[in-house]
């Protein structure tokens, strides 16, 4: 059945570059970032949460365009329009953000973690078999690979990241831990250089993380498929699987989502090996986006608290 969005769109807000999810700007600022971590560290979590509970109900008051994502997303999984539900899936992004500083800054209880399917990454790492890390923006990555770090004989990570739209952010977390060991690559698109890096790094065991839930930063011409998500079509880069054919490694699915007080890391092999016709790239691609759609979709379910693309997701990409 094909959904139909409850609300309507004027014409003024109709999608625009705007929309893009990397020109929606930086919602959160450092100075605040800072204040309420302060309050966690010295006060406790529940202080915490008092202080955040205004500065949310601002936040969605403020930015019409990630309260109306968050309610179509909802509906899409079949729930109610609901200005609470909403409230509280923005408040739990809010708190994972907490998790990133926590973990960054090493003070997060990396033993509380659970994890799913860890024989995978064990296997791989014994056999010294690296690969693409696929993901989305579900829950706090951040957790799992700090504990990973952390670790002497834990997995290497390479994460390819789009900063610019995070920068003060980030600018956060390099002060907490300046001498960080994960590797971040900032990247728009794979450039040769990289795509020579990154398959000397899987050669020698390593693993290239990347989010593959949004659609390119530059002209998403020819680098995008459509598959169905939620109920209707959506857009989903064939960038990770274009570098896994590259690589010639296989792909786990990772996520880590909220599970009670803490986070459920699960890794999933989605392929052994990922081929592309040579000729029919994009149609091949479509199949291994297809079956991510359908992964995320069924951790969308069983987490819907923990997806955060406060954007029109469903809207056809825009350069």
């Amino acid at each position: 059945m094909t959904y139909t969005p409850r609300y309507s769109v004027s014409v003024s807000e109709a999608p625009t570059r705007s929309t893009h999810w990397a020109n929606l700007g930086e919602a959160s600022f450092a100075f605040g970032s800072w204040i309420l971590y302060a309050i966690n560290k010295y006060l406790g979590r529940w202080p915490f949460r008092i202080v955040l509970a205004p500065v949310m109900l601002f936040f969605i008051l403020r930015y019409p365009i990630r309260r109306r994502s968050s309610r179509e997303y909802f509906q899409r999984l079949g729930y109610a329009p609901s200005t609470l539900r909403t409230y509280k899936h923005i408040f739990g992004f809010a708190e994972t953000l907490l998790d990133k500083l926590l973990a960054v800054a090493g003070q997060y209880p990396f033993a509380k973690l659970r994890y799913t399917g860890r024989d995978v990454m064990v296997e791989s790492m014994a056999q010294k078999r690296g690969g693409v890390l696929i993901t989305a923006h579900m829950g706090c990555l951040e957790v799992c690979r700090l504990a990973a770090e952390n670790k002497a004989d834990g997995p290497r990570l390479n994460v390819l990241v789009h900063t610019p739209n995070a920068e003060r952010f980030n600018q956060v977390l390099q002060r907490l831990d300046p001498n960080t060991s994960v590797k971040l690559i900032q990247v728009t698109d794979v450039a040769p250089a990289t795509a020579a890096l990154l398959s000397e790094k899987v050669d020698a065991g390593e693993f290239v993380v990347i989010a593959g839930d949004r659609v390119p930063v530059s002209d998403a011409s020819g680098r995008t498929v459509s598959v169905p998500f939620l109920g209707s079509d959506a857009s989903f880069p064939i960038g990770p699987w274009v570098l896994a054919s590259a690589l010639k490694c296989q792909v786990i699915l990772f996520s880590v989502l909220r599970e009670d007080d803490t986070y459920r890391a699960r890794f999933e092999r989605l392929a052994d090996k990922v081929e592309l016709p040579r000729g029919k790239r994009e149609e091949g691609a479509r199949k291994y986006a297809a079956l991510f759609a359908q992964k995320l979709e069924e951790l969308c379910r069983a987490a819907p608290f923990d997806w955060f693309n406060f954007y029109p997701f469903w809207e056809p990409p825009r350069g």
